[in-house]
């Protein structure tokens, strides 16, 4: 039943990301120890990236009628239905499916974030660009008037060029050259120097995430290690914590509208095996984002 200021979604897909994967793992072990849950998952359900249909009102919830198609965040959206708060939701772009629709949120809205500030004509290079959040940032820093460099692996290189990226590095075969305004690490595999060395004088290194570390910090050792360097360098470096909200969703929604930003969907899963698509995720092997429909 929603509470105050939710709603009841009657769900049609559901994103899936590395964040499921740790929730449902609870590694890194600092995971428990920050609250999402000591001996088991915090959320019973998994799931956090949504797409649905309004089929109840909570109390104190405005903005939303019933039959109203949106999408967002929610906990435990790897289900039949999941109770959603207002805030973290926005109507579905017009023209797309629900499938696409719940491979937004999270993904889109983490690049959306990271990229802030970037003006036209601005270098901005993509680390690990054939991902989820990768795949949205290279569209967002194109959108913004950059010129975009994506590096992903050799199965990964068509979609990233397709994607709009004006080179495109293969990293199994050379690593990337040159120098950036702005780097989105969405990989996580180089260390702090090769970054900093790699940024033009005052540009700005965004980490997302790494999936390098030990089971104890994971990557966020890395990002602690950053914040140390970052009074002895003009280059700066920032570990970024993105949020669900509501009106980065609504930038999303516009930015699909204006054909500047779609939903690079790989592999799509049935709910009946929805941990089928957390193991897809984890093991590497999806190309863009993988979706859950119900």
């Amino acid at each position: 039943m929603p509470g105050q200021g939710e709603v009841l979604l009657e769900v049609r897909a559901a994103g899936v990301d590395m964040g499921v994967w740790h929730l449902l793992t609870g590694k890194p072990y600092l995971l428990r120890f920050i609250g999402f849950g000591f001996r088991g998952p915090k959320s019973p359900v998994p799931g956090r990236d949504v797409a649905g249909v309004v089929r109840e009102i909570g109390p104190g919830a405005t903005g939303f009628a019933v039959g109203d198609e949106v999408f967002g965040t929610c906990d435990g959206s790897f289900a039949e239905y999941a109770v959603a708060p207002v805030s973290r939701l926005a109507r579905k772009p017009e023209g797309v499916s629900f499938t696409e629709a719940a491979a937004l949120p999270i993904s889109g809205g983490t690049a959306l974030q990271g990229l802030r500030g970037v003006q036209p004509g601005q270098r901005v290079l993509v680390l690990g660009a054939g991902g989820g959040v990768g795949s949205f940032g290279v569209q967002i820093a194109k959108a913004l008037g950059a010129h975009v460099t994506g590096v992903c692996s050799t199965r990964k290189v068509e979609l990233v060029r397709s994607l709009g990226a004006d080179e495109v590095f293969d990293y199994t075969v050379e690593d990337f050259t040159g120098t950036y305004d702005l780097i989105l690490d969405c990989g996580g595999a180089r260390p702090l120097s090769r970054l900093r060395g790699a940024t033009n004088e005052r540009g700005r290194i965004v980490l997302v995430g790494a999936e390098t570390g030990g089971s104890i910090t994971g990557g966020f050792q890395k990002s602690l290690g950053s914040l140390l360097l970052n009074p002895f360098s003009s280059r700066k470096f920032v570990p970024l914590m993105s949020t669900e909200r509501a009106d980065v969703f609504d930038e999303l929604r516009v930015l699909v509208e204006a054909g500047s930003l779609k939903a690079a969907v790989g592999k799509v899963f049935p709910l009946s095996e929805a941990l089928d698509a957390v193991d897809h995720v984890y093991s590497r092997r999806s190309v863009g984002k993988t979706v859950v429909t119900i």
